[in-house]
């Protein structure tokens, strides 16, 4: 019995039976190869992504598609709803854990700690519930081969890509295994260690391009975001004006109701915040905000960044309210414990990362159109950076997705029955096989799909915007 996201759920069991030898039989009943198969399914994707539509902002649905068509790989990261609906079809191990929802290669990253120390971790928990582990695992796979296609790496290099992630997935959950609670709850890949590792593992030239995106990503703060995104108009501090990519509260049409939702969500967030991160929060005033695109999966939902400024001049502090919807998982894996999805999102992420932002919370409001949305908050900018995947040999690819999958082991183990996913996976390297042929099957599933969208975009079907960027 595991407590996952404030749900109880069963695992299949034998009476009398240890996590470790229920890992062992439910091979019986999901053979470790069949994980491997894939046949194409008889479903439209871009009804799938159409019914995400209809709760965006009208204006910004044909940039999502925009973003969306630039690749294959684009493509995959905004498709997030059409893989769960084909790993629904697919027979499950019934070993649950808090699923990241979206676990690709860009949903990896680095960023500070409390207590500023750079780590690498899972990013993005808009689609997090609580499910069979391989799902995440599968869509991590997938997303290497995808790349590897994208960068033109022939098959064999793509395989031995994957089968580096997922070896990286099952020795550290073999090694969480046999650590207790705390050890497993303490754990985190720390980058100045992980970066350490890399040098023996990637080119001399890529070891420094590491090194200069990670003294990137410590720059990235909040006042690296004023100096950025901000410029002094008549005195004040004014968030720079790009639209549609970021517009300024003053440029929609619905100024005050907006301005008035986001003193709603800035008086009633903190209500989710430990008191002490409270009384912090309070140290700051409202000095502006503007509406922000997000990501490519995300294109339409609504972003704010909020500019704060502290009692002395000069401290900054910018937030992200995100709106966060229904999770792309709940179709197939039921509601979960947390009917406000912000709240879904936090909890999510605060389980599986070794380390949250100290602004992470929730919020209800209240829309200009009457109806209640929810929102999560955290800081925009805090030691947050991503690899720049364009750049990837398969050498590359292999060793970062290895890093990938001891991220999601480590985030899979602090939910779920790691004694029982290790005893399943094995020693060997069955599994790692089979999830090499379901990604690559998968990534043509991927492009057939890509080829409907670019169809429909030439047929006239989609509208689509080009992105500005």
């Amino acid at each position: 019995m595991l407590a996952l996201g404030g749900r109880l759920t069963e695992t299949p069991c034998v009476p009398g039976a240890t996590p470790e030898t229920d890992g062992k039989a439910i091979r019986r009943q999901v053979p470790r190869s069949s994980h491997g198969d894939w046949e194409p399914r008889e479903r439209d994707p871009l009804a799938i992504l159409a019914a995400q539509d209809d709760s965006r902002i009208p204006e910004l649905v044909p940039l999502r598609y925009g973003r969306m068509g630039v690749s294959a790989f684009t493509f995959f990261r905004g498709a997030a709803a059409v893989m769960a609906d084909d790993l629904s079809a697919a027979e499950s191990t019934g070993l649950e854990a808090q699923l990241c929802g979206d676990a690709h290669l860009s949903n990896f990253g680095v960023f500070a700690a409390p207590d500023r120390r750079l780590v690498f971790d899972c990013n993005d928990f808009d689609e997090t519930l609580p499910g069979p582990f391989e799902w995440d695992l599968k869509r991590l796979a997938a997303s290497i081969v995808v790349a590897g296609r994208e960068r033109e790496l022939g098959k064999r290099r793509r395989r031995g890509a994957v089968l580096t992630t997922v070896a990286g997935y099952r020795e550290a959950m073999r090694r969480f295994a046999s650590l207790g609670e705390l050890d497993v709850w303490y754990a985190r890949i720390d980058v100045e260690s992980a970066i350490a590792g890399f040098r023996s593992k990637v080119k001399k030239v890529r070891f420094e391009q590491i090194e200069r995106n990670l003294a990137k990503a410590r720059s990235k703060d909040s006042r690296r975001a004023l100096q950025k995104l901000t410029e002094e108009r008549d005195g004040e501090l004014r968030i720079v004006s790009d639209p549609p990519l970021i517009t300024p509260v003053e440029e929609l049409t619905d100024r005050a109701d907006v301005e008035a939702q986001l003193e709603a969500i800035l008086a009633a967030y903190g209500e989710s915040l430990a008191a002490d991160r409270r009384h912090l929060l309070s140290a700051y005033r409202y000095v502006h905000a503007a509406r922000k695109v997000v990501g490519v999966g995300s294109v339409g939902t609504r972003a704010w960044i909020v500019l704060l400024e502290g009692r002395a001049g000069g401290d900054p502090l910018f937030l992200q309210a995100k709106e966060a919807g229904n999770s792309v998982l709940e179709p197939y894996l039921g509601a979960g414990a947390y009917r406000h999805h912000g709240r879904r999102v936090v909890e999510g992420q605060r389980l599986m990362q070794a380390a949250s932002d100290i602004f992470l919370g929730w919020v209800t409001v209240e829309g200009i159109d009457g109806k209640s949305r929810s929102f999560y908050v955290r800081q925009l900018w805090d030691g947050k950076g991503s690899a720049d995947l364009a750049r990837f040999s398969a050498r590359d690819l292999g060793a970062y997705g290895a890093l990938c999958g001891e991220a999601l082991a480590r985030a899979h183990a602090r939910s779920g029955d790691r004694v029982a996913i290790a005893a399943y996976l094995g020693r060997g390297d069955a599994f790692d096989q089979a999830l090499a042929r379901f990604a690559e099957a998968y990534a043509d599933q991927n492009e057939s799909d890509f080829e409907r969208l670019e169809q429909a975009v030439a047929d006239g079907e989609i509208e689509v915007e080009e992105d500005p960027r």
